[in-house]
């Protein structure tokens, strides 16, 4: 996974700083984690994907064409992983709770998108919280701040 963001990130946004591509690990895992919570409830829709892309684009100051390629990478490593914790223990060890939490409401905001929860987005989102060590009350008051009234 670490040589395909190294040589996605060479080729098309020529990055050579190793400190550089470390942060472009973790924003693909964070892009990641996004593209698992939309595809959780096995719809992924437009409207799901123009909201990651928004949130990638905002958080890490990615123009338009640097955002798509991201998703796009990010997408596919979202398919193609066999669990989560690839993702998030990277995220774990370089990422304050603070940075974290602000994930977590990305992935909130993500799966809201569509109006509602799903038992399957539900779930992710419990074993997230899990895997990236946040306590349960900004877990929860992080779902009710994007919960649609």
């Amino acid at each position: 996974m670490i040589d395909a963001i190294n040589q996605f990130f060479r080729q098309r946004l020529e990055v050579s700083d190793p400190a550089s591509q470390a942060e472009d690990s973790l924003r693909l895992a964070a892009a990641a984690l996004l593209f698992e919570t939309a595809m959780s409830d096995y719809d992924l829709g437009v409207d799901e994907r123009m909201a990651i892309e928004a949130l990638v684009s905002e958080q890490f100051s990615l123009s338009a064409s640097e955002a798509q390629q991201l998703m796009a990478l990010a997408e596919t490593q979202a398919r193609e992983a066999v669990d989560l914790h690839g993702f998030t223990s990277l995220i774990n060890r370089h990422w304050p709770e603070q940075a974290r939490l602000r994930l977590v409401e990305q992935m909130w905001q993500v799966v809201y998108t569509d109006g509602r929860l799903d038992d399957h987005e539900l779930h992710l989102m419990r074993k997230i919280q899990r895997l990236l060590h946040i306590p349960q009350r900004d877990f929860i008051a992080a779902k009710l701040r994007h919960k649609p009234n």
